[in-house]
């Protein structure tokens, strides 16, 4: 064993709220300009990118020292009426908004315990299995793929061959080589969005350790990953369009939804179709024909 190598950094149990707030709201002053808010720009060169923190902290109407506190991570009794004024002087989208609200008044937003086992109803599943010509599957609040009808193991791979632990869409989208095949040139939106995803889910869940674990172990295996989670961006993605290329059918150009269970918030059904009379549509078709058949539906769900 050499003594003299280095110790492997050990990954934090849970993420840091505080250094969650500091850097969210850095990154989102950075990407903003004096001459995108009404400032003057005063001087050719500037320490810093985008907004001074005394620039920022004027357009919300707050003091600097307030503000400089909260980029820091102090955001203790800080109330909903000054997140608000931050949040407009930020520009941020109403996903932004609700983000950084969570990270700066985590008591304010009480959630269920977030190591508890989530399950997918069995009538959402009989839901899945009835679209008949639409791939489908629910993720959890980690992308925990919960369950999936036939199509969309025909479409994205059957996924029941793989161990429960591994059945994840973030994992699979950044260490899978058959998904980065599978988006081909939508890989790094689908990539993007699900970095979104998970930035989301942190907010609302920072001591959550498995949530922890996943972007821990992320993180170590993959460049994009760490790229993407730097950036702090979130979004809600609800609907679009992926262009895939399927080893069996070629190439589709699917519409995807993204729905939220109204009875649990915290599990999303994804579905995706393609144009009627569409060349895509009759890809998904042939692919019905020649793939499910070879689906065990015994593997379809999570146990």
């Amino acid at each position: 064993m050499d003594d003299n190598a280095p110790t492997p950094r050990r990954q934090p149990e849970t993420l840091d709220p505080r250094a969650e707030l500091s850097e969210f709201l850095r990154t989102r002053r950075a990407r903003l300009q004096p001459h995108d808010v009404g400032l003057p720009s005063f001087g050719r060169h500037r320490r810093v990118p985008g907004l001074r923190r005394e620039e920022l902290a004027q357009l919300a109407g707050v003091s600097v020292a307030y503000y400089t506190r909260l980029e820091q991570g102090n955001g203790r009794n800080v109330s909903g009426e000054v997140l608000d004024s931050i949040a407009r002087a930020l520009r941020l989208s109403d996903a932004e908004h609700a983000h950084l609200t969570h990270l700066a008044r985590p008591t304010a937003h009480k959630k269920k315990k977030a190591t508890r086992p989530q399950h997918l109803r069995p009538a959402v599943q009989h839901l899945m299995d009835a679209m008949d010509g639409v791939p489908a599957y629910a993720l959890g609040r980690r992308s925990e793929i919960l369950g999936w009808n036939r199509l969309a193991a025909a479409l994205f791979g059957d996924w029941g061959l793989l161990p429960p632990e591994e059945r994840n869409w973030a994992r699979l989208t950044f260490l899978s080589e058959d998904m980065r095949t599978l988006f081909d040139e939508t890989w790094q939106q689908k990539a993007s969005d699900m970095v979104s995803f998970l930035r989301m889910e942190a907010g609302c869940y920072p001591n959550d350790p498995l949530l922890s674990a996943l972007v821990g172990e992320l993180s170590v295996k993959s460049e994009e990953f760490r790229r993407l989670w730097a950036e702090h961006d979130v979004r809600e993605k609800g609907h679009g369009v992926k262009r895939l290329r399927h080893p069996l059918v070629g190439e589709l150009t699917l519409s995807f939804e993204s729905m939220r269970l109204p009875d649990d918030y915290e599990q999303t059904l994804v579905t995706y179709h393609a144009e009627p009379g569409s060349p895509s549509a009759e890809g998904l078709q042939l692919l019905a024909s020649w793939g499910v058949d070879a689906v065990d539906p015994e593997r379809r769900r999570v146990p």
